[in-house]
């Protein structure tokens, strides 16, 4: 659970953005967008797998990069 603790004199677009910047970190927008639409465990897998696969050709590219001078 996300709180943000506000004194009489803090301005509202503050208390939002501290509210937002929390959320983002804790991982709830990310989850919450995940959870909007039923996704069947088939394609949760595969989805799963396709990110795996995306983080391991990045980390390849990445490792090339840094002995090819």
């Amino acid at each position: 659970m996300v709180e943000i603790q506000l004194a009489e004199t803090d301005r509202l677009d503050w208390a939002l953005k501290q509210f937002r910047r929390r959320m983002i970190r804790s991982g709830l927008f990310k989850d919450m967008r995940r959870k909007r639409f039923y996704e069947k465990p088939s394609e949760a897998r595969k989805a799963k797998e396709k990110a795996a696969e995306r983080r391991r050709h990045k980390d390849r590219k990445r490792a090339a990069r840094r002995y090819n001078f």
